[in-house]
């Protein structure tokens, strides 16, 4: 990533009717496979057989040795070969979060393994990159010695020194960014390898412990990092960030009190922001909140949690234009933040807005904005255009994404796709040398850096593919990883009622159902044979989770009336989970917010999940028409 010094402003579940899935127009799969297989590209160390970008070699095979650790892998963030611990590790992050969402959309379009093993390259590094609970290293390789030259990372001369952080030289940003990541990756393995999810949540907990005891911008630490990745937010929203994820990964209360004691005074209930990136994760942990409030997870903390969601909406409003406080659009409809890549900000808000609609979504909510209220397929769609425009539906025709469609950028800023594969010509290519002969080629690169999203256009539309434009031709992981899991949710389509179920990722082997014996007997609710309202429970799935059987049960409620049902008021008693697809009303339950009536003939459907047998429903009033 070339220099910048940027500025921060911190200024139904639809039962009956699902939301629509993705139209025809563009390959979502496609793009899918290729917003993954650019992740390889982006690796450094000793590259496995299995390794699909074919005109990358072994890189970076001695990295950390000056400093008497094992430091090779990782990932490059961007166009360099500078392993940048900051934006690698949110990179794992987002990747492990659109896993845990849409894991069985990746999983039926045969991309889940190409995407776990993206996220496990990231986490073994993570790993060695903490050798003790205090100690973490934050960087490999110098900003300024790298831009120097023009190297592929083959053939590096640069200097590879380590950074670290330490009790002496704390870095609660970087530290409590890794412990976030290294949480939600050991969701991503807790079924198909648990040893090594148990062994990424140790790492998790101490570095969160440490980031919180010993407090400082690990910027402060590594200074070396200031003109790349300069930590402008400080460090407290990825404190909130780390314990969001360790609470959702092992549901802990002491996690859960952090976030409700402390989202006052650290800034979680009070910025109301218009970004979510690598530096500013306000936005990431309000959203992360508004899901377990959803949930019924708040428990007392239930007001601090409200103003968490209050200003997850302030983004989400902001975003679709709906807000007191707007994002600028270009005049063919893409969010603008910044010149200088500003691709990232446009996947990671349009990641927030796909997930936040289908937590909407599987509760039966809508969200209120200052000029209305918005559906969660309002907030869909706004993710769906930013992709669309992403991938070719915008005023120039120019797919972002390197690889797809037919006219995408050609000359990319980026070391080791410009430069022709060492495995094509092994001639040395020195430091200087490469700025010669490859940088000012005005020539297509020579290497496809298939499914890369470059920084993108300006605020007027205007793109030029020239490779010393590093502003819009430079791509980074971080502005993929928050695409690949919406690609999979416009490939797959909504599924179901997961969004807000507990956390079981998806595994390439299934999960262990209980046999028929242990499963709950299904039974009718009491009603009398001549009532005009009928109800059926129906067991539809079951799972184990910490050694736990869930059962989620879908419950049909027909008016067999010939007239229409106006008002229906619902006793659910021995109800031990979350129910969707209704609403509460003191201690009964009536139609859920989209549904005013039942007309004669027809069911309404809710659903809840618990560890026992079906709750028991029964009809305390009703009014017909």
């Amino acid at each position: 990533m070339e220099s910048f010094v940027r500025f921060v402003s911190m200024a139904p579940l639809l039962l009956l009717l699902a939301l629509p899935y993705a139209l025809a127009g563009h390959d979502y799969g496609e793009a899918l496979s290729k917003s993954i297989i650019f992740f390889e590209a982006q690796r450094s160390g000793y590259l496995p057989s299995t390794q699909r970008v074919s005109w990358r070699a072994d890189s970076g095979l001695h990295d950390g040795k000056a400093s008497g650790v094992d430091l090779v892998g990782g990932y490059y963030d961007a166009g360099d070969n500078v392993k940048f611990g900051l934006p690698m590790a949110f990179t794992i992050t987002m990747m492990s979060w659109s896993i845990v969402e849409y894991g069985k959309q990746m999983a039926s379009s045969g991309e889940l393994g190409h995407a776990m093993d993206a996220v496990k390259w990231g986490t073994d590094y993570l790993i060695k990159a903490h050798p003790e609970p205090n100690v973490f290293y934050g960087e490999v390789g110098d900003g300024n010695s790298d831009h120097y030259c023009w190297q592929r990372p083959e053939d590096m001369t640069t200097d590879r020194r380590a950074y670290r952080i330490d009790p002496s030289n704390p870095g609660s940003d970087l530290a409590g960014e890794s412990a976030a990541a290294m949480a939600a990756a050991s969701l991503v393995f807790r079924h198909s390898n648990p040893a090594y999810a148990s062994e990424l949540l140790t790492h998790a907990t101490q570095l969160f412990d440490f980031a919180d005891k010993y407090r400082g911008k690990y910027d402060s630490s590594i200074s070396v990092a200031q003109k790349y990745y300069r930590s402008v937010s400080g460090y407290n929203d990825e404190l909130l960030w780390a314990a969001a994820w360790l609470y959702q990964a092992t549901d802990n209360q002491y996690y859960l009190n952090y976030l409700g004691k402390n989202g006052d005074s650290m800034g979680g209930t009070g910025w109301g922001m218009t970004e979510f990136g690598w530096d500013v994760k306000y936005a990431g942990v309000q959203t992360l909140v508004a899901k377990f409030l959803v949930q019924g997870k708040a428990g007392r903390y239930a007001p601090v949690f409200e103003r968490y969601q209050q200003k997850a909406e302030y983004f989400m409003c902001s975003c679709l234009g709906k807000g007191n406080h707007n994002l600028q659009k270009t005049p063919g409809g893409l969010i603008f933040r910044q010149r200088w890549n500003n691709m990232q900000f446009v996947t990671s808000a349009s990641f927030l807005s796909t997930v936040y609609s289908d937590y909407l979504a599987s509760a039966g909510k809508y969200m209120k904005c200052a000029s209305g209220n918005v559906s969660p397929t309002e907030l869909l769609s706004f993710a769906k255009s930013q992709v669309d425009y992403l991938l070719g539906d915008n005023p120039r025709a120019t797919s972002y994404m390197v690889g797809y469609g037919n006219n995408f950028p050609r000359q990319v800023h980026h070391r080791a796709s410009s430069i022709v594969s060492i495995k094509v010509d092994s001639s040395f290519i020195s430091c200087r040398g490469g700025y010669a002969t490859w940088f000012g080629r005005k020539a297509s690169d020579p290497n496809v850096l298939v499914g890369a999203v470059v920084g993108g256009p300006d605020a007027y539309d205007n793109f030029a593919d020239e490779r010393d434009n590093y502003e819009q031709t430079e791509p980074a992981t971080y502005n993929n990883a928050p695409l690949f899991g919406i690609l999979a949710r416009l490939s797959g389509g909504h599924s179901g009622y997961n969004q807000l179920l507990p956390v079981i990722p998806p595994a390439p082997k299934p999960v262990i159902q209980p046999k028929p014996s242990q499963q709950p007997k299904v039974t009718l609710s009491p009603a009398s044979s001549s009532s005009p309202i009928a109800i059926e429970h129906k067991l539809t799935a079951s799972w184990i989770a910490k050694g736990n059987t869930y059962y989620r049960y879908s419950t049909t409620v027909t008016n067999k009336s010939a007239k229409t049902l106006k008002f229906l008021n619902l006793s659910i008693s021995k109800l031990y989970g979350p129910l969707w697809g209704l609403t509460k009303s003191g201690d009964s339950y009536v139609f859920p917010s989209w549904l005013n009536s039942l007309p004669a003939g027809k069911s309404l459907e809710f659903v809840y999940i618990h560890s026992a047998s079906p709750a028991e429903v029964s009809v305390s009033s009703y009014t017909l028409a």
